[in-house]
């Protein structure tokens, strides 16, 4: 009895080991994204040169569309009615598997690649969240499994998601409306970070809306009272929110901008502009909210007696999170092994962690376990969470940044164009297309998906959160 206890004990530790080596196969997709490196570098550190912000990313859309078309992917631009909006696709039939790409900058964070802060181009945008990277990575594995296909080793649909305005507008929202996701089987998508990991964690739901107050100019001095105040009613409204923010649940955030409150001070100013967003865990928790904050923005109108428009720019939906796929994903990040890092790469991440006032611990490149997924996670949002509503996405999050740096900041682009970004990128890039290779093998791991994806997402329909208008482009007439 022992003895048979034994084998069975050895053959469950011999399965386990086998899933983990690395086949001739999954070979060739490394080295098909290592062959390409030197290229998808030149790409990445074009895109952050120029670092061009939500829906003007015109150049950086077409270096990418183009590189795509030019490795055989039948390419779709201006989807959705974004012009830097485009599909990059390989293959027939199914599964069809999605993968996401991102290319946006911030504003006003231009930096060089040098760990002091210095802008490359005063006052310019920058990549602070990683998007050079975050595009060309996720192409780089499309194009590392379009190999595969053409082995023979694979068969199915790859398709490249060129999703723009992440930072701003969130553009996927407009490619879910349009139903560009609805044939997926599965999609994937990674995201520059401090830490390598599947990421099994939701994130927040948010809502983006422009309240805009008209009063009544007049001289500040010499007859006030024929005025009424836009900015008395933006100011009113400001303070409506803070009390409220002692009544909310710790999950909420709450942030505001005043955008305009008058031109010279002694005017009394007939306009004022207010940008509120309004964030929970989930959509549940963060649609009375957004109601209340609209009930506070009436009562504001009502006490400056001045008129007042709310306009909704766009609202994300949480992250569902499929845990299935995360642990697919997790198993290749455990075949692929810990990033390691030289030393001119410690040092430079040394001098980033001085210039932002952290402790001088260097990268962290190493493999994090799968976590369990916590109920209410924190932090930023995404339009990556919409997607997730209509097909099982899978997370990946990659070390392209030194520990403790400040996320949206110059000191994330300075890495994003440098050796350490690259490294990061190249290791997503084999990373995603490993665990779509498993996708592709395993009709069964996507059977699996779906079922988590239905049982989490139960009778909840989805819809975008968003005006009926088109995408707001740049210099399009309304």
């Amino acid at each position: 009895m022992r003895t048979l206890l034994s084998l069975l004990l050895l053959a469950v530790l011999c399965t386990s080991v086998c899933a983990q080596k690395m086949t001739e196969a999954k070979t060739r997709l490394v080295a098909s994204v290592d062959q390409r490196n030197g290229e998808l570098v030149e790409l990445s550190d074009k895109i952050w040169a120029l670092a061009e912000v939500a829906f003007e990313e015109g150049e950086s859309a077409r270096l990418l569309a183009d590189y795509a078309e030019k490795e055989g992917f039948r390419v779709k631009r201006g989807v959705s009615e974004m012009p830097t909006a485009f599909i990059a696709e390989y293959g027939s039939g199914k599964p069809i598997i999605g993968i996401l790409g991102e290319f946006d900058a911030l504003p006003g964070i231009s930096q060089k690649a040098q760990p002091t802060k210095s802008p490359l181009k005063a006052g310019a945008a920058g990549h602070g969240c990683g998007h050079n990277l975050f595009g060309v990575g996720s192409l780089a594995a499309a194009i590392s499994i379009k190999d595969a296909m053409d082995r023979g080793e694979i068969s199915g649909t790859v398709r490249f998601y060129g999703t723009p305005a992440e930072e701003k507008y969130f553009g996927k929202l407009y490619l879910a409306r349009d139903g560009q996701f609805d044939d997926l089987d599965a999609c994937l998508d990674w995201h520059p970070s401090a830490k390598t990991s599947a990421n099994v964690q939701s994130s927040l739901a948010l809502v983006d809306f422009i309240v805009e107050f008209r009063g009544q100019a007049a001289h500040a001095s010499s007859d006030p009272w024929n005025g009424r105040s836009a900015t008395d009613a933006m100011e009113l409204m400001s303070a409506g929110i803070n009390a409220y923010r002692e009544h909310v649940k710790p999950t909420v955030r709450i942030h505001t901008h005043m955008q305009q409150a008058g031109d010279v001070v002694n005017v009394v100013p007939d306009y004022a502009k207010y940008w509120v967003r309004v964030r929970d865990s989930n959509r549940e928790g963060m649609m009375p909210v957004w109601e209340r904050v609209k009930e506070i923005a009436k009562g504001a109108a009502i006490m400056a007696n001045v008129d007042y428009e709310i306009t909704l720019v766009s609202g994300l939906h949480e992250v569902l999170v499929n845990r299935t796929g995360g642990k697919v994903l997790q198993s290749n990040l455990e075949l692929l092994g810990d990033l390691t890092y030289t030393a001119a790469e410690t040092e430079f991440a040394h001098g980033i962690q001085e210039a932002t006032g952290k402790e001088k611990v260097g990268i962290d490149g190493t493999i994090k376990p799968l976590l369990a997924t916590r109920e209410n996670p924190g932090g930023g949002s995404t339009d990556v969470g919409d997607v997730s509503w209509l097909v099982p996405e899978i997370r990946l999050g990659v070390t392209t940044a030194p520990v403790g740096t400040p996320w949206h900041s110059w000191a994330v682009v300075a890495c994003g164009g440098m050796s350490i970004g690259h490294k990061g990128m190249n290791y997503a890039g084999k990373a995603l297309a490993l665990t779509m290779y498993d996708l592709y093998q395993s009709p069964e791991t996507i059977k699996e998906m779906r079922k988590e994806f239905n049982e989490r997402k139960g009778d909840a329909v989805y819809k975008a959160i968003l005006p009926d208008a088109g995408p707001p482009i740049p210099g399009k007439k309304k």
